[in-house]
């Protein structure tokens, strides 16, 4: 399984369902019209009892998950359930596969109309500030011994763990996101001054000079602020936090500060450039595309799962061969960038069904945090693992000697807060991107932040 794993990773074959973090598709939060819970599209058979690692559950349970990696092909998924069920052959999952177009309004109508699935894959704005917040979900903590909390990274646990101390999500994998770079065009612009290539940063004084470079050498928009929707959204929020140091929310994840002198500076400065452009037609999904077609030669909706991905199964080059630099946004001090995080992992809807319950936190515990699941369920995630180790067994090298993982692994020392638990999440993001479109239609950049906090503000109010 692992060598199959790395060998999809390889060659870069995972298409759109790498894209959990910048999407080809709007990520939307709230009700929708649908009116039926998604039908279930896969199930895996239970494995002979003679296979069995001993349990004697058994229950049929739901599992539905986001386009996380390999995570989204059930190709992949089958192979992982299948391993599942020779410890566990009384426990029968079906599967359902949601994208992050109508994923949302699929789970709310499946709630809404009594069917939530047992088991669904995502991050703590979902598992955690959403669902979790409106007491729908089982608090795991039982399945999370102290070996857990001493080998999961604290900042990956606390996103995970709400104020009263209830876990509504156990931790998988992570990734840090980031932006990235046309390096040949960057040196065919003499731009590649202005850039620490080897520690993949660079400042924010260097990256406007950057932009003025390849402005100047191609006489095109050179990068775009995206804000057709919230697609990839973490992008425009980290390059805009990071240019002056602002911040989105508090440290106590209580209220939005984006209206900060630090962030109203660096929106400022974004619409002043002749480089960036404000585009109110594409979200962070199109902007990939346009980096990777080379009408745009930066992109700030990056990760590895894009890295990894390129659309002409070579890794880290556009579709016209140019060399992609994955880069940290850049910030005054070019070490003081701090990067948007990704947590992905597992979260039980509380359906009534005790005994569905039991088999699903097996399910957790294998695919989280046991020798025999975890490794393949990290590697088929495409990210990194949350922890370094698990039940004693080192997943620092879990990738083997593949260099693009190991290069973006330098990354993951910046990660900052990961302040989407913050309440009023959904209203904030659709705030966030009506701000972005205002003030690239000409709207006083004080004015519409301001706009924007206390519209954030009122709903992590209520």
């Amino acid at each position: 399984m692992k060598k199959k794993v790395l060998a999809t990773l390889l060659v870069g074959t995972m298409a759109a369902s790498l894209l959990a973090g910048c999407g080809t598709t709007v990520e939307t939060t709230g009700s929708s019209d649908t009116t039926t819970a998604p039908e279930k599209t896969q199930t895996t058979e239970t494995a002979e009892a003679g296979e069995a690692g001993g349990s004697d559950v058994s229950a049929d349970i739901t599992l539905w998950t986001y386009p996380i990696g390999e995570w989204g092909n059930a190709e992949t998924v089958d192979s992982l359930i299948q391993d599942f069920n020779k410890e566990y052959p009384g426990i029968n999952v079906t599967v359902e596969y949601l994208d992050y177009t109508n994923g949302d309004d699929q789970v709310n109508t499946a709630i809404e109309g009594g069917q939530a699935p047992d088991l669904i894959m995502e991050g703590p704005e979902r598992l955690v500030a959403n669902w979790g917040a409106k007491g729908l979900m089982v608090d795991l903590s039982d399945i999370l011994d102290d070996t857990d909390k001493s080998e999961i990274y604290e900042s990956v646990l606390s996103a995970c763990v709400n104020k009263e101390g209830a876990t509504y999500e156990y931790p998988l994998c992570m990734t840090a996101h980031c932006m990235a770079i046309n390096k040949t065009v960057f040196e065919a612009a003499d731009a590649m001054q202005y850039v620490d290539a080897e520690n993949h940063t660079w400042t924010t004084d260097d990256f406007f000079k950057a932009m003025d470079a390849v402005y100047d050498y191609t006489g095109q928009t050179v990068g775009a602020v995206y804000c057709s929707g919230q697609g990839g959204d973490q992008g425009t929020r980290a390059l805009i936090n990071n240019l002056y140091g602002g911040t989105f929310t508090d440290a106590d994840h209580t209220k939005y500060t984006a209206d900060s002198a630090e962030n109203v500076k660096a929106i400022q400065a974004l619409v002043d450039s002749k480089a960036i452009g404000f585009d109110a037609s594409i979200a962070g999904g199109d902007e990939i595309n346009l980096f990777r077609q080379g009408v745009l030669n930066v992109a700030f909706c990056w990760n590895i799962a894009q890295q990894l991905n390129a659309d002409n199964n070579d890794a880290g080059l556009t579709n016209d061969g140019d060399e992609i630099l994955f880069m940290a946004f850049p910030s005054e001090k070019a070490t003081d960038t701090k990067l948007c995080g990704g947590i992905w992992g597992f979260g039980v809807f509380d359906n009534g069904d005790a005994n569905k319950i039991e088999a699903s936190k097996l399910f957790i515990k294998y695919m989280a945090d046991s020798a025999e699941g975890t490794p393949d369920a990290v590697l088929s995630s495409t990210y990194f693992p949350v922890r370094d180790t698990v039940e004693g067994k080192d997943l620092t090298g879990l990738y083997g000697d593949v260099q693009t993982m190991s290069d973006y692994s330098t990354l993951m020392q910046y990660l900052g807060d990961y302040y989407q638990v913050t309440p009023g999440w959904a209203e904030a993001r659709t705030a966030w991107w009506n701000m972005l479109q205002q003030v690239g239609s000409g709207a006083d950049v004080q004015t519409a932040v301001d706009e924007f906090v206390g519209t954030a503000n009122a709903a992590a109010g209520n």
